[in-house]
């Protein structure tokens, strides 16, 4: 009989899961990186996110194996080939970084109050606290180089003030009231998303081996290049400027450091998380103009997500995981 220290919630096991897979994916994918690095304090930050995910990786199956749950494949060495020609330049790996750590970051804030177990939840808590630290590097080094994709600074206010008019929520057309600061700051941390996912599956679609794939790794650079397009336009309409792209940190290599089974989780990954990014942005949107854009936005990438799964499973590539006992499947004749 096990003892309830070796049990695992269904939070417990989604959450774990979820992190093994993504870390194994960051194993591959920071390991080619630091095969092509020059800048010493860019390879320092690159080494450091690597060494994190190693020990996530190691902490996650120690608990797997107490509680004799079967360890994911994920991704491993066949997924990266590290003789690859540099595909990237030193300056996009911290635009990239900035990626991973807030996908990282979503996944662990969300699952520290979900999860019950003493042992798991400190290792969430431990999680979201490295990964702090590592944006807080990457932001800094970013900041030094000129090179951070920040917010434009708008005047404070002259006073505290009070809302009297229902126009403050309802701008669909026409002249309404400009952005607020939180609407703004969605706007371009979604933008700072599209640029760099822009910037990677540029990247991808000149590597990938098969035509499906990259025409559907296509679809994507298309879908991101329209969101950046449509928030774009709602800055440009209060006069603020836009983040610019990163593309040209791509190099025309066309020999892939990636197996397109990882290429295209890579692309579902990174898309979901733009889903809960969408979404946290309609969320403080108080300009329901703003929201509708968000709430669009987020339809197009689920349903781009929902056909990378589809490819994924006529691939034989999707992994399964942890699920509720199917108990119309256990009966009588099934």
């Amino acid at each position: 009989m096990k003892t309830d220290q070796s049990q695992l919630t269904a939070a417990e096991m989604g959450k774990l899961w979820a992190t093994y897979v993504g870390n194994t994916m960051g194993k591959c994918v920071l390991s080619y990186y630091l095969q092509h690095v020059n800048d010493k304090e860019i390879k320092g930050i690159l080494q450091f996110a690597l060494g994190l995910c190693e020990d996530y990786i190691q902490d996650i199956e120690a608990i797997f194996k107490k509680a004799d749950f079967p360890i994911p494949v994920g991704f491993t060495k066949d997924d990266v080939n590290l003789e690859a020609p540099r595909l990237y330049e030193d300056d996009f790996y911290l635009h990239y970084l900035q990626y991973l750590g807030k996908a990282g970051m979503s996944i662990y804030s969300v699952a520290i109050p979900l999860v019950t177990r003493k042992d798991i939840r400190d290792f969430f808590v431990k999680t979201l606290h490295d990964t702090s630290q590592l944006m807080v590097q990457v932001n800094d080094v970013l900041l030094s180089k000129n090179a951070s994709i920040n917010p434009p600074v708008i005047p404070p206010p002259e006073g505290v003030d009070f809302i009297t008019k229902q126009s403050f929520l309802n701008v669909f057309f026409g002249n309404g009231r400009p952005l607020q600061g939180l609407e703004i700051a969605h706007l371009y941390g979604n933008m700072n998303n599209d640029i760099t996912s822009k910037a990677i599956i540029t990247g991808f679609v000149q590597v990938a081996k098969s035509e499906k794939v990259r025409q559907y790794l296509d679809r994507g650079k298309n879908l991101n290049e329209k969101h950046i397009d449509l928030m774009s336009d709602k800055l440009s309409k209060d006069g603020l400027p836009s983040p610019s792209l990163i593309d040209h940190l791509v190099r025309p290599s066309t020999e892939s450091p990636f197996s397109d089974k990882l290429m295209v989780y890579h692309k579902i990954d990174m898309f979901a998380m733009k889903i809960r990014e969408y979404a946290n942005g309609a969320s403080l949107s108080a300009r329901k103009d703003v929201a509708a854009l968000f709430a669009k936005c987020q339809l197009e990438v689920s349903l781009y997500v929902e056909d990378g799964a589809n490819i994924m499973i006529d691939h034989g590539w999707l992994e399964q995981p942890p699920e509720a006992v199917d108990r119309d499947g256990l009966q009588a004749g099934h």
